[in-house]
This record gives C-alpha cells, sequence and structure tokens, in this order.
C-alpha cells in the first residue's frame, strides 16, 4: 500500500516537472521570437530612415540657392 502511494507521489511530481519544463519552454521561445522581431522592425526601421535621409539630401541639394533667386525678384 504504502508503495502503491510512493509511485504514485514520484509519477505526480514527474508529470508536474514536465509540466514546469513545457511552460519554461515555451516562455523561453515566446521571448526569443519577440526579440527576433524586435530586432527585425529596429532594422527596417533603420532603413527607412536611412531612406528617408537620401531622400531628404537629394531634394534639398539646390535649396541653398533659392534665397537668393528670390531677393532678386524683388
Amino acid at each position: 500500500m504504502l508503495k502503491a502511494i510512493d509511485t504514485k507521489l514520484l509519477i505526480a511530481i514527474l508529470a508536474a516537472l514536465s509540466i514546469i519544463s513545457a511552460a519554461i519552454f515555451r516562455i523561453e521561445k515566446q521571448h526569443t521570437d519577440q526579440a527576433r522581431r524586435e530586432a527585425e522592425i529596429r532594422k527596417q526601421d533603420e532603413d527607412f530612415r536611412k531612406q528617408v535621409e537620401t531622400l531628404k539630401k537629394k531634394s534639398h541639394a539646390s535649396a541653398g540657392n533659392e534665397g537668393d533667386t528670390w531677393k532678386k525678384y524683388y
């Protein structure tokens, strides 16, 4: 009788440990996936910012001379 109780207790402990380890594994996977997504978003954001800066430099290349042009008309 006592041996059956010990066996059931050991099986219950083993089941609890396996559930806990599965939960820890799932949480770690979620953290890894989230970090990967954040890194990807950060990279996309950085690429977009570089693209915007490049476009700003292109479109404002002659902006330094515009003030002189308007002064000539007055």
